[in-house]
């Protein structure tokens, strides 16, 4: 069967990636409220939120009459709606992951402070529907949702207020100094509370209704912490407080307020019991937020990759015309017709960042879409554990001990053929909703904070390459496509919900699960199969740099530095880290692959797509191929640091003049073995003069099957840079509109 390496590729990219495409890519193809959603969410988006950025609404940092025009858009688009389920006023039923991923990804594409302003109303209400008790849930969700026509009512708006303004804005969610006190508790009625919080950049509080507000204990009567439930109407002081005068997202409104309020006991999210006299909040805040944050992080990661797809269109643009209305350029000459894009810099470097842009899309609709699934699977885990009697917390820790033992067996049966397998065992293991939980949620921890770090921090990096292609046009206000404005944007998303610091430490912590492992390895397996098919798209390459990055995790976790110390361990980020790091470079080139497999398979069925599609299949591979390659790089590079370099480099002294030739043995091997002298790296004299540098090459030993894989994952680079000419020869040839499509 020839192979799309073998074949003469005739056809290429024709247009930029339409929607059926991205349907496909991102698995909505079949869900028609999705697609609908999606186009009501890009009207907004390049038509209100346009006007506003070209109009110059960035520029204030006040919430003003004109910016809140985006609310009722958002309402009557369904965006504000969205989150909600359909007994709650909302349209779309079950998990809606993938639908706030897609939202944010449309607004974002043009302005990501829009889309902040949306998706902070849903942050507000996430404590509430993840932990929340059903009639809290009842209560904000029907009136957060926007009125039926003829209905004389106003929506509610809300903010989630968590960072509070101690040194350096309290980036330790951790740490709080919103207090909580018990201020009435007559016997048989409900305690009225105290709370006292200041917040520092609190997106939605220039117009919120409610707050859900993250407080300590400052009684003995309260134990621990506990998310607050607030509203403007409550008494006491609710100060939305002055607006933060930050430089990027001018289209949310954030404001460091003051929160001075008595609330009833029942505003703590999730609810209460009383055990000795003591309230005990049934979610401290970091319970509350571990189950909001692992999911909106994703989001935000979807930000940051949405502008950097927005910028490929800008920069085409510019690269062709860069030099029309020249003397030097008349229509019909090649200078005019493609400008730039005549000389390979600027076309390599724009498929590079295509690639880019294309795999962090890849990475976070994938998370987005396991959450989907996760959260039914959570659901069917929780009613199995309350029917077992197993408490949340340490034992649901042990309980599911044995389940992933369970989930390991599981993985192993599936490495069998069919044939070998233990028929009823697989079965029952393949049906049983807490394997399935066990091996999903392991992912997903992984996939969360890898595509919130890898999105936002290398979409920043090429956020600023992006910048560069468009010349001195880049650092302009009226630069198509808003570019300056979105570089400086992606600089907050790297700090949203936790900086890249919290999202490499919670890599660290989740990337060593053995369930996660272990289909980690049959990922890499994964790649090798697709290859065999499809080798064009680099995926060999991608499963020895997996098989590499697999390796050294488990010799660091053995390993010592050259004083002895353990390597492996919390306290060593210089290890974790980086490691960290060079695992999410494998994942999002891993989705991007699996991707385009979709696309491959799915792509015939659609008569929109069949013309073109081979052409659009092989651009697709050359990008994936490009993003393998660079992915590769990375984590070879990072591996080969740690693994090398923590030895102590040999230094000319007497433990280091053992491992070297003596000119005088040279001399009698060289009768024994003819040519050794060719070989022998360090030669010490009679005299003790030796080689001129740092001290003898240091030794491997122990270390050759990292040298082989290592020496393998550089062989592997063949036809990266082939991949590389042929992206950037289709961009050249690329057919775009006349014009952008926003602001309109």
């Amino acid at each position: 069967m020839a192979t799309s390496v073998s074949r003469v590729r005739c056809e290429t990219l024709r247009t930029l990636p339409e929607d059926n495409v991205r349907q496909i890519l991102w698995r909505f193809a079949d869900r028609c409220d999705l697609q609908m959603l999606v186009q009501s969410a890009r009207e907004v988006a390049r038509g209100p939120v346009a006007r506003l950025v070209a109009g110059g609404l960035r520029s204030t940092h006040e919430w003003t009459e004109q910016k809140a025009t985006l609310l009722e858009a958002f309402d009557q688009s369904g965006i504000t709606a969205v989150f909600m389920d359909p007994e709650q006023g909302g349209y779309l039923v079950g998990p809606k992951n993938l639908a706030l991923a897609l939202i944010a990804f449309e607004l974002a594409w043009v302005d990501a402070g829009a889309a902040t302003c949306s998706l902070a109303g849903c942050l507000a209400l996430a404590p509430i529907h993840e932990r929340g008790t059903p009639e809290q849930r009842a209560r904000y969700m029907s009136l957060a949702v926007p009125p039926l026509p003829g209905t004389d009512r106003k929506p509610w708006r809300g903010a989630f207020c968590l960072t509070e303004p101690l040194p350096y804005v309290g980036v330790d969610t951790g740490i709080l100094s919103g207090k909580l006190r018990v201020a009435e508790w007559d016997d048989g009625k409900e305690p009225l509370l105290h709370l006292e919080k200041r917040g520092r950049f609190i997106t939605n509080m220039g117009f919120a209704n409610f707050v859900t507000v993250a407080v300590d204990s400052a009684d003995e009567r309260i134990k621990g912490s506990c998310i607050v439930l607030v509203e403007e109407g409550d008494p006491g002081i609710f100060d939305r407080g002055t607006p933060t005068r930050k430089l990027v997202h001018q289209l949310s409104s954030t404001c460091d307020p003051i929160f001075n309020l008595t609330v009833p006991a029942s505003r703590i999210i999730g609810g209460y019991t009383v055990k000795d006299g003591t309230i005990v909040p049934n979610y401290s805040h970091g319970e509350v937020i571990e189950a909001v944050f692992k999911r909106t992080r994703v989001t935000v990661a979807l930000m940051s990759s949405a502008k950097l797809l927005s910028a490929v269109e800008p920069i085409i643009r510019y690269q062709r015309g860069r030099f029309r209305g020249s003397e030097q350029a008349k229509a019909g000459m090649l200078r005019y017709e493609l400008g730039l894009q005549q000389r390979q810099d600027a076309l390599h470097r724009l498929a590079s960042l295509w690639a880019i842009g294309e795999a962090g899309a890849s990475l976070g609709f994938a998370a987005a879409r396991l959450y989907d699934e996760l959260d039914s699977l959570e659901r069917e885990k929780n009613e199995i554990l309350d029917a077992k009697g197993v408490r949340r917390g340490k034992s649901e820790l042990k309980f599911f001990r044995d389940v992933n033992q369970s989930a390991l067996e599981l993985l192993r049966q599936e490495n069998n053929s069919p044939e070998k397998r233990k028929a009823v065992c697989y079965d029952e293991l393949k049906a049983d909703p807490l394997v399935q939980f066990a091996l999903q949620d392991a992912v997903a921890n992984v996939l969360c904070p890898a595509a919130k770090l890898w999105n936002t921090g290398t979409g920043a990096n090429a956020m600023r390459e992006a910048l560069s292609l468009m010349g001195g046009y880049g650092i302009t206000e009226d630069c198509p496509g808003f570019l300056a404005y979105k570089w400086m944007d992606t600089q907050l998303e790297a700090t949203y919900e936790g900086p890249e610091a919290v999202q490499r430490r919670n890599l660290s912590v989740t990337m060593t699960s053995e369930l996660f492992l272990a289909q980690f390895q049959q990922w890499i397996l994964e790649m090798r199969r697709i290859a065999e098919h499809r080798p064009g798209t680099g995926a060999c390459t991608l499963a020895t740099a997996m098989q590499l990055w697999l390796w050294t995790y488990r010799h660091l976790q053995v390993a010592t530095d050259a004083d002895g110390g353990a390597l492996y361990q919390s306290a060593r980020q210089g290890v974790t880290f980086p490691l960290a790091d060079a695992l999410c470079w494998l994942l999002a080139s891993r989705q991007q692959t699996l991707d385009l497999i979709e696309l491959e398979t799915k792509g015939p069925a659609n008569p929109v797509l069949a013309e073109g599609l081979e052409g659009t299949l092989n651009f697709f591979s050359d990008l994936c191929h490009i993003q393998a390659a660079r992915a590769a790089g990375e984590a070879g590079r990072i591996c080969a640091e740690l693994v090398f370099g923590y030895n102590r480099h040999p230094a000319w002294d007497e433990a280091g003049y053992k491992g070297c030739y003596r000119n005088d043995e040279l001399d009698s091997l060289e009768g024994l073995i003819p040519g050794i002298s060719a070989c022998a790296t360090d030669v010490v004299s009679e005299d003790g003069s030796h080689p001129v540098k740092a001290g003898p090459c240091a030794s491997c030993h122990g270390l050759e099957a990292f040298q082989r894989l290592r020496s393998k994952l550089d062989g592997c680079l063949t036809g990266a840079q082939l991949a590389k000419d042929r992206a950037a020869e289709a961009i050249s040839k690329v057919m775009i509109p006349e014009a952008l499509d926003y602001p309109r």
